[in-house]
């Protein structure tokens, strides 16, 4: 083989995020994880990971359904990128706190908000920060 100097050029990403990669990481955000956390949950590297990020093209068939499970969406909403369903579904807190506020949600409004000034308040207490409304 010979050398030649376009051997040590590093491929560069592209500057705009492919759609199935940006929604990747729409969703994986959305359940507040890590790149190196949802690796370790599906049982693959965090390169890999990034890589699916910067991709176009959806991850490996055989790692759709742990992926769907530990993102908490379904398989085909992994694969649609432009669906109205990706994220739709997802607007805040995921797990048991997603439950308790669904519960809060089926309250009338008044007791809503009395409930949130409450979650706020003890959030600015454990995060030492003041809310800004």
């Amino acid at each position: 083989m010979v050398y030649s100097p376009d051997m040590t050029k590093r491929q560069r990403r592209p500057k705009a995020r492919p759609a199935q990669g940006g929604h990747l990481l729409a969703l994986r955000k959305a359940a507040s994880l890590t790149q190196t956390e949802l690796a370790d949950a599906i049982g693959v590297p965090q390169t890999t990971i990034a890589t699916w990020e910067w991709s176009d093209s959806p991850p490996r068939s055989d790692v759709l359904p742990a992926l769907a499970k530990v993102l908490e969406v379904k398989v085909d909403e992994l694969l649609a990128p432009t669906g109205k369903k990706s994220l739709a579904h997802r607007p805040g807190p995921v797990g048991e706190v997603q439950k308790a506020f669904e519960e809060v949600r089926k309250l009338p409004r008044n007791q809503q908000k009395k409930i949130l000034e409450t979650v706020f308040a003890l959030v600015d207490r454990y995060k030492g920060e003041r809310r800004v409304s």
